[in-house]
């Protein structure tokens, strides 16, 4: 991605999670040169990847295949093994009107998905086989607002706003918004995108930047480049 691109983004959606009146926290605002300064004092925040997040997967095409994500808050994995202390994290997202965020899994992280408002978000789910792979045949049942529903595998599940699903470890899904673009709400457990997302695919989780201009915001993926001790 470019990053002119990939300021545009953060710009569109910083509006958009505004029009909502979700307020994102003030480290939101900082500047690269401002987090370059106050590195040291933002240790925490960077260890965690917390901040702005926007991905085609390396495909090329941001509007077909890609996802814009903030996280909020994200706590420790060394606390998650021993089970106390911050257990949780919290994302931001918007999926626009048609946008494929692919079929995927995570290895760990249980994850409620809410639509906070918008359009309809349309999330495809399959079971896992014990190996892991998709289970095209078998059922799938997931809690929707603590409801049980079971689905077809590959069966669709359309969330009005104000809706959610829990998606368990090893619950294959991919999701777009109908209708109109979508702000989603993301709550989990720990949240490590660099090794707990699994693809059905063989792309990436984060895209490469091509700097055709100076970033606005500094993604979590840029944090060990530009933020580099």
């Amino acid at each position: 991605m470019k990053r002119s691109q990939v300021n545009e983004i953060i710009r569109e959606g910083a509006a958009f999670i505004r029009s909502f009146g979700y307020v994102l926290p003030p480290f939101a605002d900082l500047t690269p040169d401002e987090m370059r300064a106050r590195a040291p004092e933002l240790k925490g925040l960077i260890d965690a990847r917390l901040g702005w997040d926007v991905t085609d997967y390396a495909g090329g095409d941001f509007d077909a295949k890609g996802l814009f994500l903030f996280t909020v808050r994200n706590g420790n994995q060394d606390d998650l093994k021993s089970g106390q202390g911050m257990l949780y994290a919290e994302k931001i997202m918007i999926s626009r009107r048609d946008q494929i965020s692919p079929m995927h899994r995570h290895v760990v992280k249980a994850e409620d998905i809410i639509n906070r408002g918008g359009g309809t978000l349309a999330i495809q789910i399959f079971a896992s086989e014990p190996d892991g792979s998709i289970d095209r045949d078998s059922p799938v049942t997931v809690a929707t607002d603590g409801i049980d529903r079971q689905l077809a595998a590959g069966g669709v599940l359309n969330l009005a706003p104000g809706e959610s699903v829990t998606l368990m470890p090893g619950v294959w899904h991919k999701f777009w918004g109908e209708g109109g673009d979508v702000l989603i709400g993301e709550v989990s457990t720990v949240n490590d995108d660099l090794t707990d997302n699994v693809f059905e695919e063989a792309i990436p989780r984060f895209s490469p930047i091509e700097e055709d201009e100076a970033p606005c915001r500094l993604l979590v993926s840029d944090y060990d480049q530009w933020l580099a001790s």
